[in-house]
């Protein structure tokens, strides 16, 4: 959607330099996953240190209730900063940017120690994995998710993290809950794409929308008469013309599925008659096909 309506081409141009761009946007969804993992080996390192000058300024041993030192132990956080084939994804990368952005490191840092959920942490007696990853899903959900500073400094960073942020949070919150301690290097590293079809999907809707847009527009103005015009000129036009594509040129996709799907991106980034409006103009689309027996549908779960 965001490439789509980017674009300022046209249907004869080539296409080539458009889809690479696309295809990096996508590639950059999992720069900003390693990124936020290179955040917490930093953070575990920031521990450490903590740690260390606690202990040369009680010149005794750390007691949990004044320190990090349960951070410091925390089974799930030494998986990833022991995780040499993640470290080195990172640094290949160079998306460990937190040497320079340090007060960040601190930010996070010190929210984790000041909360209940640390309080609590230090208070458990149970020393197992379970438990250490049990409490680093809560602090990513509950304090590095909804972070505002950091939310704003990934904005400031590259234009399109805040929108994978959502996506890219999900993930490693699913990546940490299936996390075990005989779990390969390899799981922190999950593939961006599903399959090799999952990343032909997205060049494919992307191209074959463009190269259909005249045919699109036309389709889409003779059913928005009682509309105002302007919206085929907005995001709600691009949406409209990426469902007509998969309408017609996926044949596997049921017309429900991408209504569905469209409305919920509708809802998301454009306005609030947008959702109104765009499932107006595809149900009247798909009535006219089905009163027409266009079948432009195969497989399973068909509507």
């Amino acid at each position: 959607m965001q490439s789509m309506y980017a674009f300022k081409g046209t249907e004869s141009d080539n296409l080539s330099k458009d889809e690479k761009f696309l295809l990096h946007s996508l590639d950059s969804m999992y720069d900003l996953y390693l990124c936020i993992l290179a955040l917490l080996t930093e953070v575990h390192k920031k521990s450490k240190v903590y740690n260390t000058k606690i202990e040369k300024k009680l010149s005794t041993s750390v007691s949990p209730n004044t320190s990090a030192v349960k951070l410091e132990d925390n089974q799930l956080l030494l998986a990833i900063s022991a995780n040499k084939m993640l470290q080195e994804h990172i640094s290949k990368r160079k998306l460990n940017f937190w040497d320079l952005d340090f007060e960040y490191v601190d930010i996070i840092f010190k929210s984790i120690l000041k909360s209940d959920l640390y309080a609590e942490y230090m208070t458990n007696e149970d020393v197992s994995f379970t438990t250490d990853k049990k409490f680093m899903v809560a602090v990513y959900t509950e304090i590095i998710a909804p972070n505002e500073k950091l939310y704003d400094y990934f904005e400031d960073k590259r234009l399109t993290w805040v929108d994978d942020l959502p996506v890219v949070n999900t993930t490693i919150v699913k990546v940490f809950r299936k996390l075990k301690l005989t779990s390969p290097d390899t799981i922190l590293l999950p593939d961006l794409y599903k399959d090799e079809d999952d990343r032909a999907f997205a060049s494919a809707l992307f191209t074959k929308t463009l190269l259909n847009n005249s045919k699109f527009k036309d389709e889409i103005t003779a059913k928005a008469k009682n509309w105002d015009g302007d919206r085929l000129a907005s995001l709600d036009g691009v949406l409209l013309k990426m469902a007509l594509c998969e309408f017609q040129k996926f044949p596997s996709i049921p017309f429900k599925v991408t209504i569905n799907e469209y409305l919920e991106i509708a809802k998301e980034y454009s306005t609030p008659k947008s959702s109104l409006f765009i499932n107006g103009i595809l149900d009247k689309i798909v009535k006219e096909y089905q009163a027409n027996n266009v079948d432009l549908k195969s497989g399973r779960g068909l509507v």
